[in-house]
């Protein structure tokens, strides 16, 4: 594949992930009387990884985020030099989503208040359970470690051919049932990079703790899996799954 070819599905998945996961949050949360709930948000996210692993894991890998991109260089699974391409189309997509997003939720009756937060992640007072920054920190950091981790484990070659993406869709389901209370749940920092674009002030003041925490555990879950041992021999992707 080329770096063009590899650049846009990293954009299209990216922008699936923020359009399908925020938009369920923005839309469907709380939809009166039938809102999908934070287990339907949670559900979302994790499907939106599942359809584009499938879709365009023989592309890119399907990263759909800085902090997997960085844990699989610091893991030996992705070439530092493809790092820029990755994360500048990965940023581009969510930030397109966001906007989209933001357009369709203006046209309800009364429009769209940015107060509302377009999903944006955030701590203090900006965190929907009014956690505090060290809560925010350490969750965020120890999940993207943990998230890291499960991509490396699903595609190690000994690991069962095909199943990849559903583990790592049900992995991010599960990481936001643990923590859309704290901090509305980041582990990616494109993720967060495109509503706070949209919403801007304070979104933009705490987006920092959204690129820092996730990238430390996404480098820290690639180090310890490399760590767990060698990796067998190689085998060929099989189509939909992850590259290596």
């Amino acid at each position: 594949m080329t770096n063009v070819q590899r650049g846009l599905a990293e954009l299209v998945g990216t922008f699936w992930l923020v359009f399908g996961g925020c938009g369920s949050a923005v839309l469907a949360a709380a939809f009166p009387e039938v809102g999908i709930g934070l287990l339907g948000v949670s559900l979302a996210f994790g499907l939106t990884v599942l359809t584009m692993a499938y879709s365009i894991g023989h592309i890119s890998g399907c990263h759909l985020n800085p902090a997997v991109t960085f844990g699989l260089w610091a893991g030996g699974r992705f070439a530092g030099k493809d790092i820029p391409l990755y994360v500048i189309a990965q940023v581009i997509g969510a930030a397109i989503a966001a906007w989209l997003l933001y357009c369709i939720a203006s046209g309800a009756p009364g429009g769209y208040d940015l107060a509302g937060g377009l999903a944006s992640n955030g701590f203090g007072e900006h965190s929907p359970g009014k956690f505090s920054l060290q809560s925010a920190l350490a969750i965020e950091v120890v999940l993207t470690f943990m998230f890291v981790l499960i991509i490396m484990g699903s595609t190690d070659s000994r690991a069962p051919a095909g199943f990849a993406p559903i583990a790592i869709g049900l992995a991010l389901t599960l990481i936001h049932l643990i923590s859309i209370p704290v901090t509305n749940t980041s582990v990616n920092p494109a993720r967060s990079t495109g509503p706070a674009l949209v919403v801007g002030g304070w979104a933009i003041q705490q987006l920092w703790l959204f690129w820092a925490a996730p990238i430390v555990g996404g480098v820290l879950g690639g180090i310890f899996y490399k760590a767990l041992g060698a990796e067998g021999a190689k085998r060929p992707p099989v189509e939909g799954e992850p590259l290596p």
